[in-house]
């Protein structure tokens, strides 16, 4: 049975109006990551209307990733987190163009993914060499720009904020961050982020990235323990600004 974009997303339309769905469906987002944080903010955007989308993800479902990680079931291990997500998507809207790419972002690679192409760019990678490169490549297109900050070592959703890059407080990741991006280029512009100002250590063992399923923030070479609420919680804000990013240009 076939069903139309106003009766998905009649609930949508009837807070946001008539037009602000209508850029909702042109508006083309890109988003970088689909682990933790990055699975949850497409489900965010397929769900509030948006209708294209491009996942970038290199890696494959590991089963270190199922306590946060939406793609992540026992039967969907050793498959690419770009297509589970894809599959899922197009369940929830067959109508949305999902394109995936199964790549790393990269200074080598950057140039393939045509960022000008896009309206929004969301970051939600963790390692800080690429994720540096990103925000710097990014911030030169019109396109708007949004990023995760490190959602691991972190359990109260109460603390979990948005600010301005560089207002960002409490977060180990944007300090690294900074400094890195302080040493290099600058971005060109400024642009949002989640984050949170909680600090928390592991508790359990940590493992060497010799044995982890993906790469520690920021390089270091720990996997730092993480939970579903908080990751999600990340996603769904990254998701709720670009929609009212796309609500706030049809009001003005």
């Amino acid at each position: 049975m076939e069903y139309s974009y106003i009766e998905l997303f009649a609930r949508t339309q009837l807070l946001l109006g008539p037009e602000a769905m209508e850029a909702m469906k042109s508006k083309k987002v890109i988003l970088f990551g689909v682990g933790g944080v990055g699975s949850w903010c497409a489900e965010g955007l397929i769900r509030s209307g948006i209708m294209h989308l491009t996942l970038v993800d290199p890696d494959d479902v590991a089963a270190a990733n199922i306590n946060r990680q939406l793609p992540a079931t026992t039967k969907t291990i050793g498959q690419p987190k770009v297509d589970v997500m894809k599959a899922r998507l197009l369940n929830i809207n067959p109508e949305a163009e999902i394109t995936v790419i199964p790549e790393i972002y990269c200074e080598e690679s950057s140039a393939s993914f045509h960022l000008a192409q896009y309206d929004y760019i969301v970051d939600a990678i963790d390692t800080l060499q690429h994720k540096a490169h990103l925000l710097v490549a990014a911030s030169k297109t019109d396109a708007t720009v949004f990023s995760s900050m490190g959602a691991g070592l972190k359990l109260d959703p109460q603390k979990i904020r948005i600010a301005e890059f560089w207002k960002v407080k409490g977060c180990r990741l944007g300090a690294a961050l900074r400094q890195r991006l302080r040493k290099g280029e600058m971005p060109h512009k400024k642009f949002l982020c989640v984050y949170s100002e909680e600090i928390r250590e592991n508790k359990g063992k940590k493992r060497s990235l010799e044995n982890a399923d993906e790469d520690g923030p920021f390089d270091k070479p720990t996997v730092n323990g993480t939970l579903v609420h908080i990751t999600a919680i990340f996603g769904f804000m990254l998701s709720g600004l670009v929609v009212q990013d796309v609500v706030n240009i049809v009001s003005a």
